[in-house]
């Protein structure tokens, strides 16, 4: 979906280095675990298949409001009572945010029916500033994402902000001006708590859809 201001963007988004966007620290993670906001607990230690236990007991699921890929309002609150799957990308990412993506799309297809009436699959932009719904669509669209109860979400930057801080997590660039990109994504239960937390670069899709089994209510 080229636009006639497409051909800009490279210039645009130059421009909008003043303005931070996500970063998270993944190299600590193997030896001390490290994010750049909270340390997380050395103990129990990461599991080798890049899954660790949360230590948030923060509501990850606030009242707030956000926009879908379709222009929606899309309620964070209105997703309690079944498991939300999260990560963080943007649209314009050529590097991580598709392997991200790809790997949240096997996860999508191991889940088969599951997906979308016992979980939600979010993904929130953390390029706000450019990634309108429309942007969120083509990009779901061309990335084997497009999956009903698959959630591309954008809105104002203070409320992804504000978000962000929930997970303890912070928008940053790097010198370049280009984005610093999230490599976690958080599995919440049905009360909007973190159960599990995710190297999302690490975790194969088959341990992630085990958590999600073992979450679910019995039968």
């Amino acid at each position: 979906m080229q636009s006639s201001s497409a051909s800009h963007r490279p210039a645009i988004r130059a421009a909008s280095a003043r303005f931070v966007a996500v970063a998270i620290l993944l190299a600590g993670l193997g030896a001390g675990c490290q994010s750049n906001t909270v340390p997380i607990p050395a103990t129990p230690a990461q599991t080798s298949d890049g899954s660790y236990p949360s230590n948030n007991p923060a509501d990850c699921l606030p009242a707030m409001t956000l926009v879908d890929q379709f222009g929606h309002p899309a309620s964070l609150a209105a997703l309690k009572g079944r498991l939300v799957l999260i990560d963080f990308i943007y649209a314009d990412c050529a590097s991580a945010c598709p392997v991200l993506t790809a790997r949240f799309a096997r996860i999508a297809r191991l889940l088969g029916p599951r997906l979308g009436r016992q979980i939600t699959l979010v993904s929130v932009t953390i390029d706000p500033e450019h990634d309108h719904p429309a942007r969120l669509l083509d990009y779901a669209r061309t990335h084997d994402a497009a999956y009903p109860g698959w959630l591309f979400l954008t809105g104002r930057p203070a409320d992804i902000d504000a978000l962000l801080t929930i997970y303890k997590l912070k928008r940053e660039r790097e010198a370049d001006g280009t984005i610093t990109h999230v490599g976690l994504s958080f599995l919440i239960g049905p009360d909007g708590r973190q159960l599990r937390m995710y190297n999302a670069m690490e975790a194969p899709p088959a341990i992630v859809v085990a958590d999600v089994d073992r979450a679910l209510p019995p039968g």
